[in-house]
């Protein structure tokens, strides 16, 4: 990983009556919820790079946004999104690469063309990971989600030059562990369900990323990730469909 980094003190979060930051300044600027994973993505990526400094943080919560941020800023109204060089532009996965390659830092990427091959089929799969993991929420998990998992456990064995997907820290690891943490809280907790048993690849894999200051302090808060996961999934939805609003933390 990234050598350690002095944790920073947060902004606070602007509400619907906060004014709008000296926009279109020169400054960067990543808009974020500190508890969307989509966000979280790409702050992981921004500290792993050293950037907390170049990249400056403007926190909101995602359902209850200032006017000023579709009007001004993004009119997508989505999180997160980045404005540099008077532009603004959004969507995690292309932020993680639009960062690779604008700014400075520890590579995201390796030059071997396996491993980055690898990565696009990772990536690739992203989104059926996801929905197979969420859907599982509503039946038994253990049976309908384990084969995910057992996905990742495959996965990590790819590489023996360490612990991450790619053997080293990479964007691979950006996208998929915000979604990892969350379902080995919701999964250990609602249905006693460790994802890490009998897979010892994915467990060192979450003890070397829970030792990244890069990483450590844009984690979710469990409390809070359990009971929305349980009134998205175990109450009052029935949407079976994947939608990346529903997962948004």
């Amino acid at each position: 990983m990234a050598a350690s980094v002095q944790l920073e003190v947060l902004p606070p979060i602007l509400d619907p009556t906060c004014d709008p930051p000296p926009l279109f300044d020169g400054t960067t600027r990543l808009y974020v919820d500190y508890v969307c994973p989509f966000c979280q993505r790409v702050w992981i990526v921004r500290n792993y790079k050293g950037l907390q400094e170049k990249i400056i943080l403007v926190a909101m919560y995602l359902q209850d946004k200032p006017d000023w941020y579709k009007e001004k800023v993004y009119p997508e109204n989505k999180l997160p999104s980045l404005e540099h060089n008077g532009k603004v532009i959004g969507e995690s996965l292309d932020l993680i690469k639009y960062i690779e390659t604008n700014f400075d830092g520890p590579s995201l990427l390796p030059n071997d063309p396996t491993k980055q091959s690898f990565a696009e089929e990772m990536i690739t799969y992203l989104d059926t990971f996801l929905k197979n993991v969420f859907t599982s929420f509503k039946g038994d998990p253990v049976k309908e989600a384990g084969a995910e998992f057992d996905y990742l456990e495959e996965s990590l064995k790819k590489f023996d030059d360490g612990s991450f997907f790619l053997g080293q820290f990479s964007q691979v690891d950006a996208a998929y562990v915000p979604f990892i943490e969350r379902f080995q809280i919701f999964l250990q907790q609602v249905f006693d369900y460790d994802i890490t048993s009998g897979r010892p690849n994915l467990a060192a894999y979450l003890e070397e990323m829970n030792k990244s200051d890069a990483y450590k302090q844009t984690k979710c808060d469990p409390e809070h990730l359990v009971q929305y996961y349980k009134s998205r999934f175990m109450v009052t939805s029935s949407r079976s469909s994947f939608n990346q609003d529903l997962f948004m933390i």
